[in-house]
């Protein structure tokens, strides 16, 4: 037996094998008791970094320990390859999105082979193919039927030379984590799910989940959110672009005898309104636009307001 171990031999051999014994195929045996594992989906960006290797080396230990269980193990892989970085990586690189994420699909899977994962490469999927997408429009257009997507207006973080949305976590310091660009904050019309519909049954199921932990459950109640409170309407004593008045929502109805001052958001169209002529208002509202939405920054910054000089009249 040959003492040292060499790796490219033994592991292509051996990798070869389970490649043309589809060793890792799931087939439906009622037999067996049956196990899912799920590692998220990498974004094709070109090469697997070693944060890929640490997480899928994880699920693959997983699948494997199940699999010697005497489980039936099914471990999937896909490619999460829809949307916006796909296409500014594309006109980087001066070529088109579906060559580029494909030719990345490809490297990064012959990789992921290498490493001899333990994946039912039968199952493989990528988003951005409408095979896949087909069923995500299918689901959004059950959900508008049910009622339960609406569309309103809301503030987002905008990236202008992305021209893109960007979430709180895509924003550092103020700027866009791609092109570091100052990110302003912009009223879009964007859809909507009512998840909320649902926000009692969530809550109140929680206690019926035998076997997680209870910090685990303590997340999704805070998760989740649920506050109780009342809306109060406060008229204003001169109509501002048209509006007379508007609702406050307190969870202490109890204080209000001790309301002595009403906030608006910098967005709100009052505020908008009052900017036309309040030169300080309007830059003040230009600073909103570009300060950090992210909950860690938020809870450091600040908090200032500016005076309208409008008077609303307590109920």
């Amino acid at each position: 037996m040959n003492t040292h171990y060499n790796a490219d031999q033994i592991e292509k051999a051996v990798q070869q094998y389970w490649q043309d014994h589809q060793s890792f195929a799931v087939q439906s045996d009622p037999s067996r008791e049956k196990y899912y594992c799920l590692s998220m989906f990498p974004y094709p960006s070109g090469k697997l970094h070693m944060g890929h290797v640490r997480n899928y080396t994880i699920g693959d230990v997983i699948s494997r320990y199940q699999r010697m269980l005497g489980k039936n193990v099914l471990q999937p892989m896909g490619w999460d390859a829809f949307g916006l970085p796909a296409e500014n990586a594309a006109v980087k690189n001066k070529t088109a999105p579906a060559k580029w994420t494909h030719e990345n699909i490809r490297y990064m899977r012959e990789q992921l082979q290498a490493l001899g994962f333990a994946y039912d490469w039968n199952r493989e999927l990528a988003t951005c193919t409408p095979e896949y997408y087909r069923w995500e429009q299918w689901f959004f257009t059950r959900l508008y039927e049910k009622g339960l997507v609406y569309k309103k207006t809301s503030a987002v973080n905008w990236c202008p030379v992305d021209e893109t949305v960007l979430a709180n976590e895509q924003v550092i310091d103020g700027c866009c984590w791609r092109c570091d660009t100052a990110v302003e904050r912009k009223e879009i019309p964007q859809w909507f799910i009512r998840i909320t519909e649902y926000a009692d049954q969530l809550l109140d199921d929680l206690d019926s989940l035998d076997g997680w932990p209870e910090q685990v459950k303590t997340m999704q109640r805070n998760w989740i959110g649920r506050s109780q409170g009342v809306e109060m309407h406060f008229t204003l004593e001169s109509a501002v672009a048209g509006i007379d008045g508007f609702d406050v929502y307190t969870t202490r109805p109890d204080t209000l005898m001790g309301v002595t001052y009403l906030s608006l958001a910098a967005e709100h169209p009052i505020s908008l309104a009052l900017a036309n002529d309040n030169p300080e208002l309007a830059d003040f509202i230009k600073t909103c636009k570009t300060s950090s939405v992210a909950e860690a920054d938020m809870a450091k910054m600040e908090k200032r307001g500016l005076a309208t000089g409008i008077n609303a009249i307590h109920p």
